[in-house]
């Protein structure tokens, strides 16, 4: 009798290790505040480091959907741009096996295009060939639901428009990894409910996602794991529930311990 092969675990599809991304900040030079403060001091305002994600680790296997978390600061964003490649490391590594789709309003769109023409200009980034991006376009044109609107400058559309079209060239690009930026709240409730069964069929295709998103109930219904990212940490991860209720109690006790401003 031959003993069995062993079973090989599969990689997964995003390995996080002890990541951490600081940046410095500093005040425009033009500001009236830095004038101020050269008049008084003869000097500048200095920079101010910013810790933005500390020493995070984590995995994300091949088709799962992980929820992230956190109140505004907490360095979500930063971390989905880290995922992205779109940040460097400060220290720490980011592996990602596949590829990526990042849905965030405002990045990869040209607001002085017309919306058919960053269809085009979103296929191009990701290297579709002319064949499978006029096979995507209508389809992608159809999906956004926004007409005549797609003829006219981006940067007249109102946020919701943004996010519609943002959100449909993501979704069709074929990625294996979709990072989703608080991106899922734009448009009506029709267009919501349209986006939804989009992000229900690629979970079902086993497509990795990662969503960063202050709907709980968004976490509720699409995650299979979560984080709770705190001040650049991770405070807590594991099921999506039990996220929410940790995540729930400190925003209630946070709001709870506010002083009266009266």
């Amino acid at each position: 009798m031959t003993d069995a092969p062993p079973i090989v675990q599969a990689k997964p599809a995003i390995a996080v290790e002890n990541l951490s991304i600081d940046y410095r900040l500093r005040l425009p030079g033009g500001s009236a505040g830095s004038d101020i403060l050269k008049f008084v001091t003869g000097k500048r305002p200095a920079a101010r480091m910013v810790n933005a994600v500390k020493d995070v680790s984590f995995e994300v296997p091949r088709g799962e959907t992980l929820a992230i978390v956190g109140r505004n600061g907490a360095g979500k964003s930063t971390l989905l741009r880290a995922l992205s490649g779109a940040l460097a490391p400060t220290q720490g590594r980011v592996t990602v096996r596949g590829r990526v789709s990042l849905l965030a309003l405002g990045v990869g769109m040209n607001g002085s295009l017309s919306g058919r023409e960053n269809i085009l200009l979103g296929g191009l980034a990701v290297g579709l060939d002319h064949d499978r991006l006029r096979e995507l376009y209508d389809e992608i044109a159809d999906f956004a639901q926004l007409g005549e609107y797609l003829d006219y400058p981006m940067n007249t559309y109102s946020a919701g428009m943004r996010s519609r079209l943002a959100f449909a060239v993501a979704v069709h690009l074929d990625p294996e990894i979709l990072l989703i930026d608080e991106a899922l709240g734009g448009g009506d409730a029709g267009f919501a409910e349209h986006a939804r069964v989009k992000m229900a069929e690629l979970m079902k295709e086993g497509r990795t996602i990662i969503l960063v998103t202050h709907g709980l109930t968004s976490v509720r219904s699409m995650a299979t794991q979560a984080i709770w990212l705190h001040q650049g940490a991770i405070a807590e991860e594991g099921d999506p529930e039990h996220i929410i209720a940790a995540y729930m109690r400190y925003c209630r006790l946070e709001h709870v311990e506010l002083p009266d401003e009266n």
